[in-house]
């Protein structure tokens, strides 16, 4: 009998603490109009080296948590061809050779989730053009978040320039991800500026 009323009590206890109000944040006239959104950006500014850096491991994150979720699809509903659609956008050739080795690999793995490690943006020259790549360790997980495996993965990638609203502005794009680098010169050979 004892037992019975000490967890009643505990049980009440526990609701009372549950119920208890909150307190809404006041949002005065004043205070809102004063509001500053200096927490929310970083104090230090980035070079465009750090700049590249941060946007390729972001973009090279995106191609691959949208691969998983279209791999853990049917591939038959809007959706999942809204997801491919998408992937394909990251594209700079959009075409379905450009994600197959990734989206067979993800595949045959059975990948529920990844996780990216040791993210190093280079660059290589090849007659007068500059290549660029990311080169990334990819840590994939099944769907019970057990690692199935660490693999050295590298995309190549394109800044192309876009004028949409600033004169200085670019489009990020991959050319490959997961496959061998295009080495094709640019620079035509009859080609002189």
């Amino acid at each position: 009998m004892k037992k019975i009323i000490r967890l009643l009590m505990i049980f009440v206890i526990l609701l009372a603490v549950a119920c208890k109000k909150e307190q809404a944040p006041n949002l005065s006239l004043e205070q809102v109009k004063y509001n500053s959104n200096k927490s929310s950006y970083p104090s230090t500014k980035m070079d465009s080296a750090q700049a590249i850096n941060k946007i390729t491991k972001q973009k090279v994150r995106e191609v691959l948590e949208l691969s998983i979720l279209y791999k853990a699809g049917k591939q038959d509903t809007d959706i999942d061809a809204a997801l491919y659609k998408q992937i394909l956008g990251y594209f700079y050739k959009p075409d379905s050779l450009t994600v197959h080795n990734l989206l067979t690999e993800l595949d045959s793995l059975n990948v529920g989730n990844a996780r990216i490690g040791n993210f190093e943006v280079t660059e290589r020259y090849f007659k007068e053009d500059t290549l660029n790549f990311a080169r990334f360790d990819v840590q994939y997980f099944d769907r019970n978040n057990r690692p199935i495996g660490s693999f050295q993965r590298e995309a190549q990638y394109v800044l192309v320039p876009a004028e949409i609203r600033f004169k200085k502005e670019f489009k990020f794009f991959f050319l490959n991800f997961y496959q061998q680098p295009i080495l094709k010169d640019s620079i035509s050979s009859g080609v002189t500026r």
